[in-house]
């Protein structure tokens, strides 16, 4: 990589951001992201030194609380909607790692050439491959 260019791939989460960078690039005043930091609505890492540092999901995040705090949110619902956001984000996490792990299971059992039988909402009772749009395993 040559000196000046940015990496292809950057880390969502890395702190690399200086808080006047960071005020910058989402077009606040340092004293607002030092206040959001003490509020607990965007926390910055620390260097050694004691100073903070942004990751672009800190940004981002920035950024939806200023569009929030515009249409009229004030910062305690600011607060509970970025909770919410992580609650749902963790959800699928949780349902992503879930659907591949059936994903394997199904494609275990069919490389043993294991049968599968399915029951409808009628209680009929088919056999044959078992198929869900979300666990499609490729060229299938």
């Amino acid at each position: 990589m040559s000196a000046g260019m940015l990496p292809e791939v950057m880390d969502p989460d890395g702190p690399i951001f200086s808080i006047s960078v960071a005020a910058s690039l989402a077009e606040m005043h340092p004293q607002t992201l030092r206040q959001y930091d003490r509020l607990g609505l965007v926390i910055a890492s620390r260097t050694k030194g004691g100073g903070r540092r942004y990751s672009p999901r800190d940004i981002q995040r920035l950024r939806l609380i200023q569009r929030l705090s515009q249409e009229g949110i004030n910062l305690t619902g600011i607060r509970r909607i970025l909770a919410l956001q992580s609650e749902l984000e963790e959800a699928q996490r949780r349902m992503d790692d879930m659907t591949e792990l059936v994903r394997r299971l199904v494609e275990q059992h069919e490389s043993q050439g294991r049968r599968i039988f399915s029951a409808g909402s009628t209680g009929n009772v088919a056999q044959g491959r078992f198929y869900h749009p979300r666990l499609a395993l490729p060229g299938r």
